[in-house]
């Protein structure tokens, strides 16, 4: 659930076909925070626009108790940023998954 800018979230310890794909990047690149149920691509996406628009700095906090997510949901959000920058340069949507993205994550 979002309470305002925050996302509350609950790891459901199984996959969630569709959850995180790259149709669920480009549903929610479209849109802005609140339009949508609630989701980390939609924070991401939040970010990723006040970044450009208004060149403001952002900074994410991802916390939680132990086996809560906290990678997985860092994961997630830098796939959903790699995907808008790469995006941003005219990248088709096949290519969004770039060695950009596969850097940062493995960092």
């Amino acid at each position: 659930t979002n309470i305002g800018s925050i996302l509350a979230s609950v790891n459901p310890y199984k996959p969630i076909p569709g959850l995180y794909s790259v149709d669920a990047i480009d549903l929610y690149r479209q849109h802005r925070l609140g339009e949508l149920p609630p989701h980390i691509f939609a924070t991401a996406n939040e970010c990723y626009c006040c970044l450009w628009k208004r060149h403001d700095s952002q900074c994410v906090l991802i916390s939680g108790e132990s086996g809560a997510g906290k990678t997985e949901s860092t994961k997630l959000l830098l796939k959903f940023l790699s995907a808008m920058s790469q995006s941003s340069l005219g990248a088709p949507a096949f290519e969004k998954s770039t060695h950009v993205e596969e850097a940062i994550l493995e960092s």
